[in-house]
């Protein structure tokens, strides 16, 4: 019976992969530390919502098959046990806290035995780093040998990540080294991109769940429709779009001066120095000088809506994508300058292009009365209803309107709400999706409101 229990108690969900961890700098509004110890409780209260029909349930069921899509721990490739959800095994789990805790007494007790038990440990012995882990592998060892557990392997341990300027993620310089999953994942888009004609139905699928940083600049060009599928094309097509940009550059951008482009231009200098201005690269003259000439020509090129302000943040993570390219270490404190003016231009460029892929899909969301922003406003409000109608009602009550806070997150697509490396780790599923940017962007913004639901709920003001 213990076996069974110990069994059950490490079994994980097919529908809910990974562990449920809170994402590093995304607590907006923050997480309230009275919560912590009511996790596991108030998770199972998830489905007491009253649900009308079968829309709501479904999108329920994506946001439980999906809550742990920001989890860098997952691993797509294990068995899954078949219960929808396992509870904690309350008994099994007092049972290991007492043992730990004795076992840590003891080590008190006598602490030169512990040291010399450690140094007579042979070298291809494997150290355990803990004596609580030490202490769980000898209460489990014949349990796993009655019950072997597939894949037994100790999870990556997780950095502590400040809340406000950290750009990069677990692949950066800094972080933990690669476990074996992510190798094997960058290793399968190694093959897809080097491939003749890389299959972007594939390339889209692997992409969902994040790409890694190593293959992040040509899978984002890619999957935006910047490059083309056949490897062949790729270097012509590059030096033909760069060439391109910066034709319109020596065409188009002394006219900034002239009168009926001044407004334009003296819009984007005034926001340009507020984009991230907790970062320091994007505080760099040289880097502001390019966002101005990006965000110029862009405006220019489209007269329906010209330069909108909350366009200049959509520029942010292509930049840093691209310039990581080029640059090994962390890029929020890098000299850009440092850099040869080939590199410069080819950044430049290529972010130009990729944010024009991106505004094609959303334009309506920029042109006069942003009609756009106003639908998609409206169509949240209609979700919301739909799946979280308590919510919503709560909503209504302290006439609170979606338009005053949704506004925002449509018109900069979450990126006033989150650091600039989840925007990023966001955008390889949005960039995945066939309509990422104009419908699936919706869906995560309702996926906000039930997540932080309860703190909404003790609310009755606005602010």
């Amino acid at each position: 019976m213990a076996a069974e229990n110990s069994k059950q108690f490490w079994k994980r969900s097919a529908k809910l992969p990974g562990s449920i961890q809170p994402v590093y700098g995304a607590q907006h509004p923050p997480l309230d530390p009275r919560l912590t110890k009511n996790f596991i409780k108030e998770r199972s209260k998830v489905n007491t919502v009253p649900l009308k029909n079968k829309k709501a349930s479904s999108f329920h069921e994506f946001a439980r098959n999906t809550s742990d899509a920001w989890d860098i721990g997952d691993d797509e490739e294990e068995d899954f046990s078949s219960p929808s959800f396992q509870t904690l095994n309350s008994k099994v789990a007092l049972a290991t806290a007492a043992q730990v805790l004795e076992n840590h007494s003891k080590l008190r007790v006598k602490p030169e035995r512990s040291q010399s038990t450690t140094s007579d440990v042979p070298a291809n012995y494997k150290v355990i780093k803990s004596s609580s882990d030490a202490q769980l592998s000898r209460n489990s060892s014949d349990t796993c040998l009655r019950n072997p557990l597939h894949k037994q392997q100790s999870l990556p341990l997780r950095p502590i990540i400040p809340l406000v300027a950290r750009i990069s993620d677990q692949n950066a310089s800094g972080a933990p080294p690669m476990t074996v999953r992510e190798k094997t994942r960058l290793e399968k888009f190694r093959q897809l991109l080097s491939s003749q004609n890389t299959d972007l139905d594939e390339l889209r699928k692997c992409s969902w769940p994040g790409v890694p940083r190593e293959v992040r600049p040509i899978t984002w060009r890619l999957l935006s429709g910047y490059l083309p599928a056949n490897t062949e094309r790729r270097k012509l097509t590059l030096q033909r779009k760069r060439e391109e940009y910066f034709g319109f550059i020596e065409q188009y951008y002394d006219s900034r001066n002239e009168e009926h482009h001044q407004d334009t231009y003296r819009q984007i200098h005034i926001d340009i120095p507020r984009t991230n201005p907790l970062i320091p690269l994007f505080q760099q003259p040289l880097v502001q000088e390019i966002f101005e000439r990006i965000l110029f020509i862009w405006a220019i090129r489209h007269p329906a809506s010209g330069y909108v302000q909350g366009i200049n943040d959509l520029v942010t993570p292509f930049f840093v994508v691209f310039l990581s390219e080029y640059v090994e270490e962390d890029v929020e404190n890098f000299d850009v300058t440092n850099l040869s003016q080939d590199m410069l231009r080819s950044i430049e460029a290529d972010s130009f292009w990729c944010m024009s892929k991106l505004l094609d899909g959303i334009q309506d969301n920029y042109t006069f009365a942003q009609p756009g922003i106003q639908k998609k406003v409206k169509a949240l409000e209609e979700l919301v209803s739909r799946i979280d109608e308590q919510v919503h009602n709560h909503f209504r009550r302290y006439e609170v309107e979606y338009l005053q806070f949704a506004f925002r997150w449509m018109n900069n697509l979450l990126m006033r709400e989150l650091p600039l490396r989840c925007t990023i780790r966001l955008w390889d599923t949005y960039q995945s999706e066939p309509e990422g940017f104009s419908h699936f962007h919706l869906y995560v913004c309702a996926a906000f409101l039930i997540k932080w639901r309860k703190e909404i709920l003790d609310e009755e003001d606005f602010q």
